[in-house]
This record gives C-alpha cells, structure tokens and sequence, in this order.
C-alpha cells in the first residue's frame, strides 16, 4: 500500500502540473512566505505552454482525473455558490452527473456477470448508452420482461485501489496535522477520514444502497413531501442495482420549474422540512443530496413533491445526538445563547473550566447577525469562519460522528440558496422542531417508552441477579448464618422496593429530564429482582 500511496502522489502532482492548477493557487491572497514556494517548485523554472480553458474547466477536469474522492469534493463545492465564482461553481455542477462514462462494453459484461444471466434474458429492452454518469457509478435505461421501465446501476471496475491510495495519503495528512497542530487535533481530522473510509467503501455496496431506498421508501410512504423509487430486489447484486425509471425535472432546472409554474416558495420549505423529518423523526437521512440527486415530479407543481435517488450514503444519529441538537437548534432559535453555552458544557465538547459567561458572549456574537434575514443576506461562509475562531479560541472538539450530517447540511443550504434566497430558513425549521419536541413528552410517547421498558424486564433481571451473586459472594465458601440471612433479605427487600418506586418514577419523568430510558428500567429490574428473590 506504501508503494501504492506514493505513486498515487506522483499520479497528483502530474494532474496538478498538466492543468496549471498551481497557477489557481498562486493567484490568491496569500501570505508572503506561501506565495515564495512558487520559486523552489521545478515545473515553474521552464516555459509553460498556456492552456486555452477556463480556471472553472481546468479546476473540473483535473478532479475528474483524480478520481471519486475529488469528484466528490467538487460536487459539495459546487453547491457553495457563496463561496465560489460563478464560473467555477457552472463548471463543478457538471460533475454531479455528466463525469465521463466508462466503456459501455465492460458495463455490460460486469452487469451479466453479476446477475449470471445475459442482458436478453433478463430486460426487453437495455439501451447500450449510458443516461448519466457519476463518480462511483454509471446509469443505463432498461425494460424489464415483465414490461416495468427501470434504470440499471453499474460500479465503476477498478475504483478500489484508486480510492485506498487516496486514503491512505489522506490519513497520512490527518496524523500529521493532529501532531504538529493543536487546533487540528480539536477537530479529529483521523476519525473524520476514518468515517469517510467507511462511508466511500459503503457506496461501493449497492445491496446497502438497495436497503437504504428501500428504508427511506417506506419512511415516506404516501407523503405528499417525497417520493423515493422501487427497488427490485431480485435483478439487486452488490456492484448492479435496478430500480424503477422516474420521470421529473432536476432541481437545478430552474427554468424548466418556473415553465411549468412550480410553487418555488413550498418547495424550498419542503425541502427543509424533509431533512427535519429525516434527523429527527426517522433518524436515517439520505447524506449526499447534491442536486445531481434530487429531481421535482411534475405531478402537482402547484404542490410540488421531490424525488430522490441515489441513497448509498445515509446517515443516523443516536438518540443522545438526537436529543443534543435539538436542544441546541431549539435554543438557537429562541435566541438562547446561555443554555446553547451550558449545553455545549455538559456535553463535553469544550472543557468544564470554560468560563460561561464569557462562551455566552462569543456565540451571542456569531449567531445574532444571521437571525431575521432571508437566506441570501447571510454569509454561512464568514459565520462558518467565525465559528471556527471560537472553537479554538474555547478548545471547542468536532464530533466526528456528525460530520455526515454537516455535510448534507452544506448541500441542503446551497439548495435552498437557488430555489428561493428569500427563504428564512429559521421560522421555516422552528415549528417543526418544536412539534418534535412536544411529541416527545406526549403521553403516548411516555406510555410508550415504558412499555419497551418493561418489555426488557426479563433479560435486565436475569442479569442484574447474576451480578448481585457474583458482587454478594466473591469469595464465600460457607453458608451465611440464618439469622444474618433473613436480616439480609429484609433490607435488600426494602431496598428493592426502594429501586422499583425510583425507576417508575424515573421512566415517567426521564424524557421530560432529558435522563434516557435505560437507567429507569435497570432500576425497576433491580427492584422486581431484590422484592422476589429468595
């Protein structure tokens, strides 16, 4: 792999010269001590003979050599139109579904191969040109015998060795930085590659992606917010997947939208109410929803629904993150610098010494320009960078395991910037997450997270009873006298009833405490353990 990795840096440094990407580098506002390493660089010490292409198609063609994992890049930078030039964010937008196809031939043999069949036993019809092209994969229409028009998705061959190169020399950056930076080693850079390595490798999967549809299919079913195609499991082998052939605009068509009168003002407030309903709701959100992904049905524009494809990355969050962003969102939105700063304590995402007050102030500071303003008055790129100099400034740490969801957070934003940049996205997320939390503490959400508390019973007691014996006679060899004994049976009566009033009591009031539910139910299996042991 060693090898490997270095040839891939050699393969880098060559793409990097051919399409003068240097230049690019050099023409930014540098320090002077940065803009000095042009000098000491061998391939600038020659004429070099100009490129008759645009930075945009220079910068894209270059990524699209390297790769997935820059292709991949360049899609999430694509949807940044605040933080690019116009021309190169166009440019980037076509590697969301026109990077060049692989040989139709080699799709087709994979795909036979695959499904051990010819393409004439198993599809009417199977057109040999591909419908679009990505970075991991290729699309080719089709018929199925049984008359269902569908989409054939076919692996690229060959990406794994590509994609293991570039992570290796990934992860060799991120070690560096977390040694020879403190501000680095705040922001895990290891874990977060480390997530990425299993996130890439997953989409290299697509029985996963198949389940991931499938999942977020039935999570929507009949919403009038998305529609999400059928999967047809028995054509599905891990590198061919065949879904149903869907019919919409991309949502990048704005002309093709506003043609057919599309209410833009509903759908950029459906589209944030999809990803709420994603995080919080379902907690399984489709993570890579560049608009290369994400079409409009022509159905009902007047009521427009979105259509998603590509599911090979989704993410999940456990109830703690869960419930940890929605405290914070929910203070946020109420302006609630104080408690979005103790939250941030109690967690442990900056340190327990760190002066309340003085956090307060530092997000007070960020947060409250942004508050009251359409999308297209705010700059998320100063806010970001200003978030940045906080958490250093307070030894704030990035919590890897949310990484994905920033990321579909970035593309869910540049979205809602082209279809409606007067959208307040805060009144628009605010009612549905107050709505979540009053779900949470309903009734029949408290009666039903002691029902699957009690359902544990069981098993808690059983190993609660082992752990007693195990911690009450470590070492005994002789029996307890009698009279010790009942004395013993006695208290720790009392004390079971003691744990089974506490753990009920608990289940009522945790989700309202924000306690979780396994400690109440460990209490009332202590408690039904202690009260009938004999």
């Amino acid at each position: 792999m060693k090898l490997l990795a270095v040839r891939r840096l050699f393969r880098i440094q060559r793409v990097v010269i051919r399409y003068r990407l240097d230049d690019l580098l050099f023409a930014l506002p540098l320090p002077w001590f940065l803009l000095a390493v042009r000098y000491v660089l061998p391939w600038r010490w020659f004429p070099r003979k100009q490129l008759e292409l645009s930075r945009g198609a220079r910068l894209r063609l270059a990524l699209q050599d390297l790769g997935p994992i820059f292709i991949k890049f360049g899609q999430i930078l694509s949807t940044r139109r605040d933080l690019l030039p116009e021309d190169i964010a166009d440019e980037l937008m076509l590697l969301q579904d026109r990077v060049p196809p692989f040989d139709s031939q080699q799709s087709v043999k994979l795909i036979e191969e695959q499904l051990g069949k010819k393409i004439s036993e198993v599809f009417r019809r199977f057109d040999i040109e591909p419908l679009a092209s990505a970075s991991v994969a290729q699309v080719h229409a089709a018929q199925l015998k049984t008359g269902e028009e569908v989409v054939v998705k076919v692996i690229r061959p060959g990406l794994k060795p590509i994609i293991g190169q570039d992570l290796a020399w990934l992860f060799i950056l991120a070690r560096a930085a977390e040694r020879f930076s403190a501000d680095a080693r705040l922001l895990h850079p290891v874990d977060v590659v480390a997530d990425y390595e299993k996130t890439i490798y997953d989409e290299l999967d697509l029985l996963r992606e198949a389940a991931n549809a499938s999942q977020l299919k039935r999570n929507f079913e009949g919403s009038p917010l998305l529609y999400v195609p059928q999967v047809y499991w028995d054509w599905c082998r891990p590198k061919v997947l065949v879904m149903e052939r869907i019919y919409g605009v991309q949502v990048t068509d704005l002309a093709t939208l506003a043609d057919q009168r599309t209410d833009m003002k509903m759908l950029a407030e459906r589209g944030v109410e999809i990803f709420f309903t994603q995080v919080f709701r379902d907690s399984f959100f489709h993570a890579d929803m560049h608009p290369g992904n994400i079409f409009v049905s022509t159905v009902n524009p007047w009521s427009p629904q979105y259509i998603a494809i590509d599911c090979g990355i989704v993410g999940s969050l456990t109830p703690e993150d869960q419930d940890y962003l929605a405290r914070n969102l929910f203070a946020f939105f109420k302006r609630d610098y104080r408690r979005v700063a103790q939250l941030h304590i109690d967690s442990g995402w900056v340190p327990a010494e760190t002066k309340l007050n003085e956090f307060e102030a530092a997000i007070r500071t960020v947060c409250e320009p942004i508050f009251e303003k359409p999308l297209k008055d705010i700059s998320f790129g100063q806010v970001l960078m200003r978030l940045f100099q906080t958490a250093r400034r307070f030894n704030m740490e990035v919590q890897p395991q949310l990484v994905l969801l920033q990321k579909t957070l970035l593309n869910i934003e540049g979205l809602g910037r082209q279809l409606y940049p007067d959208l307040d996205l805060w009144n628009t997320a605010q009612p549905f997450l107050e709505r979540w939390m009053r779900e949470r503490v309903s009734p029949k959400t408290l009666i039903g997270n002691l029902h699957s508390q009690f359902e544990q019973l069981p098993h808690l007691a059983n190993m609660t009873r082992d752990l007693l014996e195990r911690m009450s006679q470590p070492h005994a060899k002789d029996p307890a006298p009698p009279w010790q004994k009942r004395k013993d049976d006695w208290f720790l009566r009392l004390l079971g009833a003691a744990h089974l009033v506490g753990g009920v009591m608990l289940a009522i009031g945790g989700p309202l405490n924000q306690l979780g539910h396994w400690p109440a139910g460990i209490m009332v299996a202590v408690g039904v353990y202690l009260i009938v042991r004999r």
